[in-house]
């Protein structure tokens, strides 16, 4: 009886252990439905349309003036102190910054792996050092200080406030992505109208220091009011003093072993080879053609159409197959290039060309979520690194492009052209500009069947 009052006690302690274990487990699993039931909406509602509005504003602040800088290089060649400097040495400020913005995102996007908790921080930091050097650069007489400070310092600095946002997308947005990203990438567009306008004439009316000064102030103002609303949709984990956090270089960067991932990469190579010289060198050539007042507004329009386009080739990046979106938008900038600017002997061509090869290759990044994604496969965790490694890639060809065009123009300059195509010694460069345009849509059948073969 003794034996089997003690088994009967252990088979009760185990009855109500087994009840409590369960009772444990559904208090957890209602525990995670409710924090699951309280997290925002994906693709939809308040927070979400507000971080793509926010994301989308520091877009317009960061890359618009970064597109703006030819109103900078203009001013700076035609008046002292920099009027004495080697026009390379001047556009290496611009290009310095934009290569560094594109650059750094993916080592941002790797730190941020290892520390998720200090998004926000970098977020300031970089609003911090960006209006510091912009700022400070107003007082420089030197063209190696402002290399540094309105070219470095603030390509880092502003990377530093953008490239989070990359990192929040796919929280925000999944079916919708293509979308959201169209909009974001659109204020890239919208700065690059507005601001060589108004650039222009702050220039015209106070110089470049108060230009500068007054640049400082007003994006900070608005980059800090973007920030607070760039959140996470889920909260960031948080890690103890000692507790090992994820390792800065992925194990296994699964990406890497896939063929999307590879074409899709050398094809953004060509596509940007194709893109960035022209809206360096487009204000050059209307300034030739016409005067310097039609060279602002060509490059405002030719900023002003990746509005349109982003939005356009994002959204239809959602619903038909990107690779033929790619295609569509690379022949399309080809067929403009080489038929448009290679023709052109007016402002008219000029115009229509800046609309179409602006809306068709300046909106060709909205495809970029939606390769990042495949890129990624089964490892959506991922995503943000091919993103940011596509971005890496566009800044190497942001440097290489540029400077091959400039050779070619000065050889097509030192020739001569008075022929109907390639006016001002702008043959070869047009050729170039329309031939990466063309193997850029090649590439995109070669993404179309490595996608294909993934699946």
């Amino acid at each position: 009886m003794e034996l089997e009052g003690i088994e009967l006690r252990n088979n009760s302690s185990a009855t109500a252990s087994t009840i409590i274990d369960q009772q444990v487990a559904a208090i957890d699993s209602n525990a995670e439905l409710v924090n699951a039931q309280s997290l925002p909406p994906v693709d939809q509602g308040r927070k979400a349309w507000t971080f793509c509005l926010c994301a989308f504003l520091l877009e317009t602040l960061v890359w618009g003036f970064g597109f703006s800088y030819g109103i900078f290089q203009d001013y700076y060649t035609s008046h002292p102190p920099f009027n004495t400097q080697s026009p390379i040495a001047v556009a290496a400020v611009g290009t310095t910054a934009l290569a560094i913005q594109y650059g750094e995102g993916l080592l941002l996007s790797l730190f941020l792996q290892r520390y998720p908790d200090l998004l926000k921080a970098t977020m300031w930091v970089g609003l911090a050092l960006s209006t510091l050097c912009l700022f400070l650069s107003s007082f420089v007489s030197q063209i190696w200080s402002l290399i540094l400070l309105q070219g470095v310092g603030f390509g880092i600095g502003g990377g530093m406030l953008y490239m989070p946002v990359i990192n929040l997308l796919s929280e925000w947005f999944v079916q919708r992505r293509g979308l959201a990203g169209g909009i974001i990438f659109a204020g890239s567009g919208v700065g690059g109208f507005a601001f060589p306008l108004m650039v222009n004439a702050l220039l015209g009316k106070v110089g470049f220091r108060w230009t500068l000064r007054v640049w400082a102030l007003g994006s900070a103002i608005l980059a800090g009011l973007a920030i607070l609303g760039i959140n996470h949709r889920t909260p960031a984990p948080k890690f103890r003093r000692g507790q090992r956090r994820p390792r800065f270089i992925p194990p296994q960067m699964h990406f890497l072993k896939r063929g999307v991932f590879w074409t899709f990469s050398t094809t953004t190579i060509l596509q940007a080879l194709s893109y960035f010289p022209v809206s360096l060198y487009i204000a050059m050539f209307t300034t030739k053609l016409s005067s310097p007042l039609s060279a602002t507004i060509v490059l405002s329009i030719f900023n002003s159409s990746g509005v349109v386009g982003q939005i356009l080739i994002g959204h239809l990046s959602d619903i038909v197959p990107y690779p033929w979106v790619m295609f569509v938008s690379a022949m399309g900038s080809a067929l403009s290039a080489f038929l448009l600017w290679g023709f052109a002997d007016s402002l008219a061509r000029v115009f229509t060309f800046a609309i179409i090869f602006g809306g068709l290759s300046g909106g060709f990044s909205s495809v970029w979520p939606a390769a990042a994604s495949d890129s990624a496969g089964r490892y959506p965790e991922q995503a943000t690194i091919t993103f940011t490694c596509f971005a890496f890639l566009k800044g190497i060809a942001a440097v290489i492009g540029p400077i091959l065009s400039g050779v070619l123009l000065q050889a097509g300059q030192s020739f001569g052209n008075n022929g109907s195509y390639g006016k001002f010694g702008f043959g070869s460069v047009e050729l170039f500009v329309g031939s990466c345009a063309v193997a850029t849509g090649i590439g995109s059948l070669f993404v179309a069947v490595a996608r294909n073969r993934a699946r």
